[in-house]
């Protein structure tokens, strides 16, 4: 199992499956997004992916993370790879 953390805030922590659009910039996690199903998902993907960066790639993740309530919305704390 793989742990990868991204984000620390003060909230309430749990896991859970989520859906999320992952943003690469070099091969790194630069930032996150937690999106309602996989359509969402990868209608977000390909708008954001319209403005071309050869540095910058987006994924559509789907499993386990860590995630973290803050103000009424959810944010990645860690993806728990399997």
């Amino acid at each position: 199992m793989l742990i990868v953390r991204l984000v620390t805030r003060m909230g309430a922590t749990m896991i859970e499956t989520v859906v999320a659009l992952l943003m690469f910039y070099n091969g790194e996690i630069k930032e996150h997004l937690v999106q309602k199903n996989m359509a969402a998902c990868l209608r977000g993907k390909r708008h954001a992916e319209r403005e071309y960066s050869e540095a910058v790639s987006y994924k559509c993740y789907k499993g386990k993370a860590e995630i973290e309530l803050y103000q009424g919305r959810k944010y990645i704390k860690a993806l728990i790879l399997e």
